[in-house]
């Protein structure tokens, strides 16, 4: 079974933009939790199907299909949940792919990278533009950003 296995954390800093190039990603659920999470992505000119089950730890079940850009286009009007909108910056750092996710719309200001792993304790090297990790912090999946958007939740920490 295919799994994602993932690490997340907050940028701290504008250090990882140099010379890096992103790709506009726009996505919208079509199930969320306590079902399987099933996903609709565009991805540039590409577009995705993505199921994903149950998180054990830092790893979950995750199935993914390549459809047509204008497929994805019509599932996204059948999404439950508004879409999200990202630019994604791929950066390689000591031999690992971290992807930089720079949210737009309703989550503008938040900044996340992630890495992906091929067993959970494989150790990582986090670049000096990370800090606080956010993994098991259910409040940035991109699942849950799509209906309790950054900007509410950090004017309402803001006002305390």
């Amino acid at each position: 079974m295919p799994l994602e296995i993932e690490r997340k954390f907050l940028v701290t800093s504008d250090a990882w933009r140099s010379g890096v190039v992103g790709e506009d990603y726009c996505q919208g659920y079509l199930s969320q939790y306590p079902s399987p999470t099933i996903r609709v992505r565009t991805q540039g000119r590409k577009a995705f199907l993505t199921i994903k089950g149950k998180i054990n730890g830092i790893s979950r079940p995750e199935f993914e299909y390549e459809i047509s850009f204008a497929e994805a286009q019509e599932l996204q009007k059948l999404c439950i949940t508004p879409l999200v909108k990202k630019t994604r910056y791929k950066i390689l750092h000591e031999g690992m792919t971290w992807e930089v996710d720079e949210f737009h719309g309703e989550n503008e200001g938040l900044i996340v990278a992630e890495v992906e792993l091929d067993y959970p304790e494989r150790p990582i090297q986090p670049p000096s533009w990370v800090g606080q990790e956010i993994t098991n912090d259910p409040r940035y999946a991109n699942s849950n950003l799509a209906i309790h958007p950054f900007t509410k939740w950090m004017e309402k920490n803001e006002e305390n």
